[in-house]
């Protein structure tokens, strides 16, 4: 008889080189399982996923196979360079911390029968966390974060959301001689799109259809146990731009032309979290080899271009090119402060300007080329496609 044993929790602040949502400087605790709970979980999560798979709407991106934030983004800027042009900005209040136990094992049941499974699900659920000090704490509602099965039963207890939206007048099902039936006749067309916890509804209509949707979102959720935050979640027109998914989202005029157009590109809060953290890498230990910074620093710069390059991101790659470089070679200049620059260039660049050692050179988010990420829709396929 297999028993879930209590996570231990691990205090973690954001990580300011992701520039995936939540980049606010915001402490969060996620509770680690142990080894054997982790193998359980693994291949519970074998026997659930490819079964909500095949129910899962496909406006959902987070933690699903083959799916990713780009894909999200794709469609926010199709859908609103095609009249969805007013967006209510989704934003749960803790939401992995506050979903109801017992009306997500409601869901669970719909697709799985097996007692077994079940009470897998429901031990997982009711584990508990292990403090600190070792005294244990009971979890009634929530999912740990920190669990391989974690992310897999909040989609399904979100996936109310995308059902919701997926059989309503005026949402995707709906046919476009439909759609623009009901434009003519002053109702709304919607759209959502959901990564993870974070969502928005794109509605193509006026800003009053928009607050109705916020007010629907808030009742589809309510039996979850989920509550949306008042001061977050903003009704926001495509014209004014919004953030999503670290990305800022926004039309504008295009130079030299009467048309707009939608562009995409990295949002301020992940360019200030990036500088930050290429700033506090660069305050490590002057003792230390330049080779050894370049080996902690490379990898954030090249992650984080690699995430925005599908995007309006050249100037700010240009940007965070001298950021870089002006953070590095400030910290050759504290390691060497008697030497000047002509002999620290011939030391450390080459006899150039920019940062080389033997094994490498500081990587060049300058040099990073942009591409176009298109929208794939339902072209993409799941692991478990099979031929016909």
């Amino acid at each position: 008889m297999f028993h879930q044993r209590p996570s231990r929790p691990t205090q973690l602040h954001n990580r300011p080189e992701h520039p995936n949502p939540r980049l606010q400087e915001e402490r969060y605790e996620t509770s680690v399982p142990t080894v054997a709970d982790r193998v359980v979980q693994a291949s519970l999560k074998l026997v659930l996923e490819p079964i909500w798979e095949a129910d899962f709407q496909p406006c959902s991106y987070g933690f699903r196979p083959n799916r990713r934030a780009h894909d999200a983004i794709a469609e926010t800027r199709m859908l609103a360079s095609h009249t969805y042009e007013w967006v209510v900005e989704g934003d749960i209040e803790a939401c992995f911390d506050t979903i109801d136990h017992t009306a997500l094992m409601d869901r669970v049941r719909l697709r799985v029968k097996d007692r077994r499974v079940l009470a897998l699900v429901k031990a997982f659920l009711k584990a508990g966390i292990l403090s600190q000090d070792g005294a244990r704490r009971d979890t009634d509602t929530g999912t740990p974060q920190g669990g391989i099965l974690s992310p897999l039963l909040a989609n399904i207890a979100l996936s109310i959301l995308d059902e919701h939206f997926a059989q309503i007048p005026g949402g995707p099902a709906t046919k476009e001689w439909e759609r623009r039936k009901r434009r003519q006749r002053g109702q709304a067309n919607y759209r959502l799109i959901r990564y993870a916890d974070d969502f928005l509804v794109m509605v193509s209509g006026e800003r009053d259809h928009a607050v109705l949707a916020r007010e629907t979102v808030a009742a589809v959720l309510a039996p979850m146990g989920l509550r949306l935050s008042e001061a977050k979640t903003m009704i926001t027109h495509i014209e004014a731009g919004l953030d999503f998914l670290g990305w800022r989202i926004q039309r504008h005029r295009k130079r030299g032309t009467t048309r707009h157009y939608v562009y995409t590109y990295p949002a301020k809060k992940a360019l200030n979290a990036i500088t930050a953290k290429v700033k506090t890498l660069c305050r490590t230990d002057v003792n230390r080899p330049l080779p050894a910074l370049l080996h902690r620093l490379n990898p954030v710069l090249r992650g984080w271009c690699a995430y925005f390059r599908p995007g309006v991101s050249s100037s700010t790659f240009q940007y965070l090119s001298k950021i870089a470089w002006y953070q590095v070679t400030k910290w050759i200049k504290r390691k060497h402060r008697r030497m000047t620059w002509k002999e620290l260039r011939r030391r450390y660049c080459g006899g150039g300007w920019w940062p080389t050692t033997a094994t490498g050179q500081l990587f060049d988010p300058g040099r990073v080329r942009v591409t176009r990420y298109r929208y794939r829709g339902a072209a993409i396929p799941t692991p478990w496609t099979t031929a016909a």
